[in-house]
């Protein structure tokens, strides 16, 4: 495995290699993780805004259309699960880089689309380096900063996402209009240069250059093998997996559902409706950083079950409400817990696997998540079209409570675990 000259000339004992401050370093990582992860969450809503004139410029069918978001996250999927291992074998900054370049280029190369053909390549390839950036970005802050504070440095790198939606929301009404889609493909052309500024001001984390000089007194082994080295480590996938897909259900099996559910229930407007969600994806990022803060003093575990113990309590008391106000109190609850567990994934992931393989871990489990977690509205769908809508919503409170025994006996505490 080569290694960054700049790293091999410092490289330090494995003991040495482990973060006990909050340095520039740290700071700096969490900054290109954020904005990485900040991207992903951008991409993915001012895509749903640019659909309708996407159809009209490029006369699109509505089916067609829908299969340029399903193959971006398509790639996206096929990026993470690629990327992790990547990252575990090359470092975290070189892929991290790589893959910021391939969706900033590729993103760009949408602009020149003339057609369906070609629009649909460019963004299957964007979405493979919108993939990897999660996991990488999770391995890299882990490695970076302190036990103590682990949790709530992943869950800043979290809270990228819900500011990427939250400024495709401000900023995409005004721009889309003025410059087209086409402009607004090319405005992705922008995170090129926050991968160059990435190589420029960030090096490979000690914990991982010590780790890689370590490895190369031995055989290769596959990153992937770490998932299931023995049976302490399988039976921690798996839990794993299931909480990430069990996440990743609700959550989509809710938001997808929560404009139909407030419109045809209660008669709310497209406009009301929208004030409700964003209410509950605010009440999401307040998740975040709570779980963050607490599961460094409190331990991962006690969160993941009071999180998912508040998510399958508004799964039973949303649909039974009626009034406005209090089903705006109740939304911002809902994404509070909803979403908060997100903000501790990548501590209890970065803690459950060696350096080796843990952005490996971190994607593949995430994307597990994903991959499981976009079924969501379709059962939903299918539970409200047999019953109805609210009983379909009702229904989460049963996999909620498959997640807090999943947590329970299929996990370990890692609260201020040293990497390895």
């Amino acid at each position: 495995m080569s290694v960054n000259p700049v790293d091999a000339d410092t490289l330090p004992p494995m003991a040495a290699a482990i973060p006990t401050t909050v340095d520039r370093y740290a700071r700096r990582a969490l900054m290109a993780s954020a904005t990485g992860y900040a991207m992903d969450g951008f991409d993915l809503l001012i895509l749903s805004f640019m659909l309708p004139t996407l159809i009209a410029g490029l006369h699109l069918s509505g089916a067609q259309a829908g299969s340029i978001v399903t193959w971006t996250l398509v790639g996206a999927v096929f990026g993470g699960l690629s990327a992790g291992a990547l990252s575990d074998r090359y470092g975290r900054i070189r892929v991290l880089t790589w893959t910021i370049l391939v969706f900033a280029v590729f993103t760009g190369l949408c602009a020149f689309a003339q057609g369906y053909a070609d629009l649909l390549v460019y963004r299957t390839i964007a979405g493979i380096g919108l993939g990897g950036e999660f996991g990488i970005g999770m391995a890299l802050v882990a490695e970076a900063w302190p036990a103590e504070r682990r949790a709530r440095a992943s869950s800043y790198v979290a809270l990228g996402w819900q500011a990427g939606v939250f400024c495709a929301a401000f900023v995409t009404p005004f721009l889309l209009p003025l410059i087209g889609w086409r402009g607004m493909f090319a405005v992705g052309v922008l995170p090129a240069v926050v991968a160059f500024a990435l190589r420029r001001v960030l090096h490979e984390p000690a914990l991982f250059v010590a780790t890689a000089r370590q490895a190369q007194q031995g055989p290769r082994v596959s990153p992937y093998r770490y998932l299931f080295a023995n049976a302490d480590v399988t039976r921690t996938t798996i839990g794993i997996a299931l909480m990430t897909s069990i996440q990743n259900f609700g959550y989509y099996g809710t938001i997808i559902w929560l404009p139909t559910y407030l419109s045809t229930k209660l008669g709310f407007t497209l406009t009301r409706s929208a004030m409700w969600i964003a209410v509950t994806v605010a009440g999401g990022a307040v998740g975040m950083w709570i779980f963050g803060q607490l599961a460094d003093r409190i331990g991962r575990k006690p969160m993941f079950i009071a999180f998912q113990a508040g998510a399958m309590a508004m799964a039973f008391i949303y649909p039974k409400i009626a009034d406005p106000t209090a089903l705006l109190i109740a939304g911002a609850f809902t994404g509070v817990f909803l979403s908060g567990m997100v903000g501790g994934y990548g501590a209890l992931i970065s803690e459950s696997y060696p350096t080796q393989a843990r952005a490996t871990a971190q994607n593949v489990l995430f994307n597990v998540g994903r991959g499981v977690g976009g079924f969501g509205p379709l059962v939903i769908g299918w539970l409200a079209l047999k019953y109805s809508l609210p009983a379909a919503l009702s229904f989460l409170v049963v996999i909620w409570a498959v997640d807090i025994v999943a947590t329970l006996f299929l996990t370990k505490e890692r609260k201020g675990a040293a990497l390895t």
